[in-house]
């Protein structure tokens, strides 16, 4: 089945326009509401105008109407002008920073009121969980909302009064200046605002790895038991890698768009200093002073270029972020309703229809170069049902019921199990939803009784001795002596090991029960009893099939060839899959 790929960072340069047009009436309300503020920076910052233009405008007049005249004492007095002017600047300094704080402290505070809220309303929605991502909002996702915000604030201001104040100084020195300076200074800011929207995604995409490398960590953390009874470590493992280098590589290109940035700086702040000093002869022959060209490239040295270099740095780098941030910190919050109490109703919470496991275009691939082990799956399971997995080996079995347990997360598509959706991220705990049965079976020291209650721990006496029948386990209690005898894991056989398991799940109130090759040490007639044992308990019954006759017992059967995967019953898949009939006439001719 195939699909067409979606452009890389498309959904969210769409995300950015979405949170864009969101921000700003809010933005513009927050501003508003500190007009004080405001004027108070801008008179402030007319401070820099008058340095700006005194600074070299001051050097000019020094050498066309002092040195340069022989008159140092008027030289010195142009000069002495201008440098006292700059002497002003730290008390315009330390005034800025003290009104920037009314701006700054005050949009962290709301920020983070809106993120608790966030994470409080989502942990009480109908279905929801413990948000992940709280911390990261709360904390480093918040304070990098402030800090570029209030470097944005600062060199926006501060390139504002300080280009009004150069381009009036080129002005009054030689308009001829302008026709020089502006065509570089408008190419590099057009190469830079080409970059914005790339770097943006970029730095969304960035944002996207950190908070799944935060919710990947702590589902890691609650489930750690579960995982290791699962023996799923290698496939933890490899999505924490997968997230990792999703992280890498948007560092990667957030680094490329740096690079172009760096770029654009350097046209539009080193290309008119050089067409300025090769035009030199033009514009002396106009009529230019010397004067006046020192002057001009006081402007463009001392005060219009590092402001434009400030700007774009901060802009490219600050203004990104803080869109993208905003944009998450600021999203709706989740609807919330009446979560009925606990044990209310049947079920660990509410379905949909009858699919007790649902796949939608279910794409697995572990790295982006890498041939898909599931492509465009769609799979759908009813509440009740029992089904067995067949194909080769290596040919996706164990991922698929991976995916399904949710412990390994779909490249894309949408998965839902017992009418909860797992895809892009699972609900926190799923130990009420379903139990997954890997190989390897999990036996720890403790009585028998205990093992066989570990995803039960309240499940009567009644119960687990109907386990005991059901499973056909009396042989087994009886050499280890007992349900309450203490089991030594060493000196269990896999076999045994496998049939703890099997009543373990038997017990399970899990409505999906995921067995991968969970009985491959059983001999086949007990294989028989253990699968017949689980298919009847309520519930849904998915097998990994180690053997065909487990797809015989199966009302469906999965068979997966790598390029297209078939479902139906034994009889329908005889007559349409190439890949089932080989594997019955191989299981009929090995005797098995």
């Amino acid at each position: 089945m195939s699909r067409t790929a979606a452009r890389p960072g498309h959904g969210h340069a769409v995300t950015d326009r979405v949170a864009a047009r969101r921000l700003a009436g809010p933005a513009r309300r927050f501003l508003l509401g500190r007009k004080r503020t405001l004027l108070g920076l801008a008179a402030l910052s007319a401070a820099e105008s008058v340095q700006t233009f005194l600074g070299g405008y001051g050097v000019a007049r020094a050498l066309d109407d002092g040195f340069l005249r022989a008159d140092t004492a008027t030289g010195l007095l142009w000069l002495a002008l201008a440098a006292g002017v700059i002497l002003l600047g730290a008390p315009v300094t330390r005034g800025v920073f003290a009104l920037l704080a009314d701006l700054t402290e005050p949009l962290r505070d709301a920020l983070v009121r809106r993120a608790v809220m966030h994470a409080l309303r989502k942990a009480t929605a109908p279905g929801g969980s413990v948000d992940g991502t709280a911390v990261s909002r709360l904390t480093s996702q918040t304070e990098i909302a402030r800090d570029s915000f209030a470097g944005l604030v600062l060199t926006a201001r501060s390139f504002l009064f300080v280009a009004t104040g150069a381009a009036v100084g080129l002005l009054s020195l030689a308009p001829q200046f302008l026709l020089i300076v502006l065509p570089p200074l408008l190419l590099g800011v057009t190469l830079f605002a080409m970059s914005l929207l790339p770097m943006a995604r970029a730095q969304h995409r960035y944002l996207d790895a950190d908070e799944v490398i935060a919710r990947h960590a702590q589902g890691v953390r609650t489930a750690l038991r579960d995982i290791i009874a699962c023996g799923t470590q290698d496939a933890a493992a490899a999505q924490g890698r997968l997230d990792v280098g999703e992280a890498a590589a948007a560092a990667r290109s957030m680094a490329r768009w740096a690079a172009v940035r760096t770029l654009a700086v350097a046209v539009a702040g080193q290309l008119p200093v050089l067409l300025l000093l090769v035009c030199t002869p033009w514009l002396l022959r106009q009529g230019v002073s010397a004067g006046a060209l020192a002057g001009a490239l006081t402007y463009l040295l001392q005060a219009l270029l590092p402001a434009l270099h400030s700007l774009m740095t901060v802009l490219g780098a600050a203004g990104a972020r803080l869109l993208v941030v905003l944009g998450r910190l600021t999203e709706p919050y989740p609807d919330t309703a009446v979560v009925p109490p606990a044990g209310s109703g049947p079920g660990p919470g509410p379905r949909t229809g009858r699919a007790a496991v649902e796949l939608r275009g279910v794409r697995v691939s572990f790295g982006s170069r890498a041939r898909p082990v599931l492509d465009g799956l769609d799979l759908s399971v009813a509440e009740g049902e029992h089904l067995a997995v067949v194909g080769p080996s290596g040919i996706g079995k164990s991922t698929l019921l991976q995916v399904v347990a949710g412990t390994l997360a779909p490249s894309e598509g949408a998965v839902r199990l017992a009418g909860h959706p797992l895809a892009p991220a699972p609900p926190t705990d799923l130990t009420g939803l379903r139990t997954l049965l890997p190989q390897d079976a999990y036996v720890f020291t403790g009585t028998l009784r205990d093992n066989l209650r570990y995803l039960s721990p309240q499940a009567p006496r009644a119960a687990v001795e109907e386990t005991v029948r059901a499973l056909e386990l009396e042989p087994l209690v009886a050499r280890v002596g007992g349900l309450d005898a203490t089991l030594t894991p060493r000196t269990l056989s896999q076999g045994e090991r496998q049939l703890i398991a099997l009543g373990r799940a038997h017990l399970s109130p899990a409505p999906v029960l995921l067995l991968d090759e969970a009985t491959s040490h059983l001999d086949p007639s007990t294989e028989a009893v253990a699968e017949r044992a689980l298919a009847a308990r309520p519930g849904t019954l998915v097998v990994v099939a180690h053997r065909l006759s487990s797809a015989l017992r199966a009302d469906r059967v999965l068979a997966l060839d790598g390029t297209h995967a078939r479902c139906g019953t034994h009889e329908e898949l005889l007559a349409r899959s190439a890949l089932y009939r080989d594997l019955v006439g191989h299981w009929h001719g090995t005797g098995r």
